[in-house]
């Protein structure tokens, strides 16, 4: 069974109203899989990235992000699409989003497509549209690049599994933190229908997985993964909560990505916060870092962060918070450490960690290859010896640490740019000075 949308506007005036509708959906990422032409179609699929991200050799890459459509059955008090909402409104037909998609592909203007949606009629009507445009591109178009699709919580599971064999990677939004803040803010939505797609995704994966091993040329269901996303500032939770719930989505559901959104207020309500500051940028900025520690560095979210200290220092990112509070572990001899514990260094990352681990069996190490390896010894100098000496002689001191740490004008986003500030000159404390 196939809908058809009406289309009373002209093409270019529905892509400026969905292009910019879709905006404020952060849960698209580089695509995370390899797939080649076959020769019978148009485009390709690699792993470097799409969506306006920076592959491993500098290249900016990007993908056409629309919905198709902005219309919502939902009333969600955060959503600038919600229903109650006086917003010009537009959809695309499957066919016109095919044709977008292959023009600007054509034009070399996009490596893929980014395709989400409100949810027009129902849910199982929304996701119906998804899939026959996929299929549509897919077949017809013969379109062999990047798509990633959102799957509609309370679809019909069979919609879903269809339209997973035909995209790379799919996404549920999780929306807010929690079960309490999705009441509060969008009471039509339940965290179960949510929970329920994101399940699915990931048991069908895992499936597909096994028949991939017994069967070469079995197709693939949703080959990059699922991803999801939660709005941060519009509801109550701590950093603590935010980190827990994403520990549990990749630990329990294969889950990729997950992504933070600060919340921006585009619609006036008293159930939303005022926000005086605007978004909570340097918020999401210390969410992500401590994302990243999650994934590849091999913290628990328990190591960051407690009920007695709920959220992370904004000036401060959540690996040299945690270094400070454990100063008993260090310092590291670089030279004898596993690579587990040079991981847990200050401007070590896990790369130059690998580095460091090859490079220390054929020969000594000193400070100049550690910085060619790709170490900040700006960070790592507190917390390292190299053949049992300092770069510096510097004080195995919380305060005096973070006050050299906090000097040394950390790159942050907008909003969290300390205030230039006096204090008396020291030549004893600031490592740039010793001798």
């Amino acid at each position: 069974m196939s809908y058809q949308i009406e289309a009373p506007m002209d093409l270019q005036q529905k892509l400026a109203i969905l292009a910019d509708a879709a905006k404020y959906d952060v849960a698209c990422t580089s695509s995370g899989t390899d797939r080649r032409n076959d020769g019978q179609g148009i485009g390709n699929c690699v792993s470097a990235g799409i969506c306006h991200s920076f592959s491993a050799d500098g290249r900016c890459i990007s993908l056409l992000k629309i919905l198709l459509t902005n219309e919502c059955i939902y009333d969600c008090k955060y959503c600038v699409n919600r229903r109650s909402n006086d917003v010009p409104r537009a959809s695309f037909t499957p066919r016109e989003v095919c044709d977008l998609t292959i023009s600007f592909y054509r034009r070399n203007y996009i490596e893929g497509l980014f395709l989400s949606s409100g949810v027009v009629g129902s849910p199982d009507r929304t996701m119906e549209l998804l899939y026959q445009t996929l299929l549509l591109l897919r077949t017809e178009y013969r379109f062999q690049g990047y798509i990633h699709v959102k799957a509609i919580p309370g679809a019909s599971p069979e919609l879903v599994e269809r339209t997973g064999y035909l995209a790379d990677r799919m996404s549920v939004n999780l929306e807010l933190p929690t079960a309490e803040g999705l009441k509060a803010l969008a009471p039509q939505k339940k965290r179960e229908g949510m929970l329920s797609p994101i399940r699915q995704v990931q048991q069908l994966r895992t499936i597909n997985k096994n028949e991939l091993v017994l069967y070469r040329h079995a197709p693939r269901f949703v080959p990059a993964g699922q991803s999801t996303q939660m709005i941060i500032g519009a509801t109550g939770e701590s950093d603590y909560q935010i980190m827990k719930v994403a520990q549990h989505m990749y630990r329990n559901y294969d889950m990729k990505r997950v992504f933070y959104s600060a919340f921006v207020r585009v619609n006036e309500d008293s159930m939303l916060p005022a926000l005086p500051g605007g978004p909570p940028l340097l918020r999401e900025h210390r969410l992500y870092q401590a994302d990243w520690l999650l994934r590849y560095y091999g913290f628990d979210t328990e190591e960051l962060l407690s009920e007695d200290k709920p959220d992370f220092n904004v000036f401060l990112d959540p690996k040299c918070d945690w270094a400070l509070r454990h100063l008993e572990r260090f310092p590291v001899e670089v030279m004898r450490a596993d690579y587990e514990t040079l991981l847990r260094v200050p401007g070590i990352g896990y790369k130059s960690a690998g580095r460091i681990v090859k490079a220390r069996r054929l020969g000594t190490l000193d400070y100049p290859a550690l910085k060619k390896m790709g170490v900040v010894l700006k960070r790592a100098i507190y917390f390292i010896t190299c053949g049992g000496k300092q770069m510096y002689p510097v004080k195995l001191q919380e305060d005096y640490i973070l006050r050299n740490i906090l000097d040394g004008k950390e790159g942050l986003p907008a909003g969290g740019q300390k205030e230039p500030s006096c204090e008396q000159l020291s030549l004893f404390d600031d490592p740039r000075f010793s001798v």
